[in-house]
């Protein structure tokens, strides 16, 4: 029995140290891998994480005036491990058509929505891209893509590009919201938002805003609530994490509201569908934010919100850890345009980097000097998904190879669209067209002055502010209204050719584009090529442009 009895404890242990030792190189491998720039996780798990209207400045890892300045541990843990894509652009830089690139990798004036073809009607066949691309359930976008690879989808946060139909309106935006009668309008608008979003293709969905918090319809309601978006994005981690899921997470913030007392230092409880019954807790304290500026040596406009934005990739970051899967994801952290010409196609609005995390980084290393452009983002998540033969179904190419350090440039040109301009982008120089429809260069007196006054009341329902009050100032190239809306009111006129129908730019000699080549003899040819360039690109989409 001894005998047997040693025999069987000696079985056991050499057992159990095999067992061990194979965990340990186990381990030893996976940490190698994890650590190697050319380590892909099999079908990884991927948050895209999208903020709003930030500016250059509140980044510590561009050579914008930012670094030092902002209290953003994640954010510049995310640009010191990952890639900054340096010369990453936006197609269109304003809200909707932003999120409608990334989701379906093509250009917004391919939307079908609607309001943007009876736009497009009314604009005698001139696409004009504002804040009316939007996704329908008869679209196919990036949610269907993945589902096809075993992926769980989900989306939270700012809405802004799913179209929904049916929201009823309030007759005053000082209305009760405790009203039970304005609640269940409140209510019912909610989830006529979170229906919409899963009949294009996502999962999950909460912690909605359908649009910023100015548009739910009650002024109550109209402040941010980060924590209870950050909820909703750890709640879908918490359910799918034994599954690939891909997350859409959009932030509201840094877009205004920026007042504290309407933003991170806000009734908690508020929220867009109503008033929750406790605090979320998922987040460190709001109280804290100016607390930790303060020991940090840090003051300024907007700070907080800055590092409450801060506070939600760390929540997702500290979910992913929690459940082990950190190093079986790759995070995207984009924000949805410039904001230094918002609303044009200036280098302002369109050149946006951003940046593209994974464990061990990318072969590229730490900077890609790939152009790329907002469409690519879903071909390339697609890829990296483990999807081949994807670019075909879009105006989007991936740009894996980029980052895996195997080409340079993704693509030859660049092309841009936003309400009434066009342009593109070919070597160093940037061609841009502005073309208004007859029948707004022919308005009278009086109706200048009728849509500008239609377009005032509506900011003034709202408790918005109003920027211009001149009926005979020129339209913006975002929106025929004389001196344009408020969204581009801080880049209006701001360059010498704004108000140029033509504009040509060599963008290494002068990046602030302020000398318009266009009238220049010596670069016609210049002028003539990117022309041409620009009038591919417009003759593969839907509707007209004249250039």
């Amino acid at each position: 029995m001894d005998i047997h009895s040693n025999i069987k404890k000696i079985i056991t242990l050499f057992l159990v140290t095999i067992l061990l030792v194979l965990f340990l190189l186990s381990c030893s491998n996976r940490q190698k891998e994890t650590a190697d720039p050319s380590y892909y996780p099999e079908k990884p798990n991927i948050i895209f994480f999208i903020a709003d209207d930030m500016y250059p400045e509140m980044f510590n890892c561009l050579s914008a005036g930012g670094e030092g300045e902002n209290l953003t541990p994640n954010l510049d843990r995310l640009a010191a491990e990952g890639t900054i894509l340096v010369k990453q652009y936006v197609v269109s830089p304003v809200c909707t058509p932003s999120r409608y690139n990334c989701l379906t990798g093509n250009y917004a004036s391919r939307a079908t929505n609607k309001q943007f073809m009876r736009k497009t009607e009314q604009e005698e066949g001139q696409t004009v891209i504002q804040w009316n691309s939007f996704i329908t359930d008869r679209d196919r976008i990036l949610p269907h893509y993945l589902k096809e690879l075993g992926y769980t989808t989900g989306m939270v946060g700012k809405n802004h590009v799913i179209e929904v139909g049916g929201l009823e309106g309030f007759p005053d935006f000082n209305a009760d919201p405790r009203d039970p009668e304005i609640a269940k309008r409140i209510e019912d608008n909610y989830r006529k938002v979170e229906r919409s979003i899963l009949n294009c293709g996502f999962d999950y969905t909460g912690g909605i805003y359908h649009n910023n918090p100015n548009f739910i319809g009650v002024s109550e309601l109209a402040v941010q609530n980060l924590d209870w978006i950050t909820l909703a994005g750890l709640d879908f981690i918490d359910k799918y994490h034994e599954n690939e899921f891909f997350l859409y997470y959009a932030t509201t913030v840094p877009h205004g509201p920026t007042e504290p007392e309407r933003s991170w230092n806000a009734d908690p409880k508020i929220t867009a569908r109503g008033f929750l019954e406790e605090v979320p807790e998922v987040m460190p304290a709001r109280h804290t934010l100016p607390e930790r500026l303060e020991q940090a040596g840090l003051g300024g406009t907007d700070k907080e919100n800055v590092l409450w934005l801060d506070d939600a990739l760390g929540a997702l970051l500290s979910k992913l850890e929690e459940h082990n899967i950190l190093d079986k994801s790759i995070i995207f952290f984009f924000n949805d345009h410039g904001q230094h010409a918002k609303g044009t196609l200036y280098q302002g609005g369109v050149l946006n980097p951003s940046i593209i995390w994974k464990a061990g980084g990318f072969p590229c290393g730490n900077v890609c000097e790939a152009k790329i452009s907002n469409v690519d983002f879903a071909p390339t998540i697609l890829e990296l998904a483990g999807a081949e033969k994807l670019d075909k179904d879009f105006d989007g190419r991936s740009f894996k190879a980029a980052l895996d350090g195997e080409q340079s440039e993704s693509r030859e040109s660049l092309f841009f669209e936003l309400g009434y301009a066009r342009a593109v982008i070919m070597g160093n120089y940037k061609y841009y067209a502005v073309r208004y429809p007859e029948y707004a260069k022919n308005w009278t007196a009086e109706e200048r002055a009728g849509v500008l006054d239609r377009y005032n009341d509506g900011r003034t329902f709202r408790n918005m502010a109003i920027v211009n009050r001149d009926p005979e100032k020129p339209f913006s190239h975002l929106e025929v209204v004389p001196g344009g809306g408020h969204a581009e009111n801080q880049s209006y006129g701001k360059k010498p050719g704004y108000f140029d129908p033509d504009q040509l730019y060599d963008l290494e000699a002068d990046p602030g584009e302020m000398n318009n080549l266009a009238n220049n003899p010596e670069y016609r040819e210049i002028l003539l090529e990117l022309k041409a360039e620009l009038q591919e690109y417009l003759d593969d989409l839907p509707g007209k442009f004249d250039l």
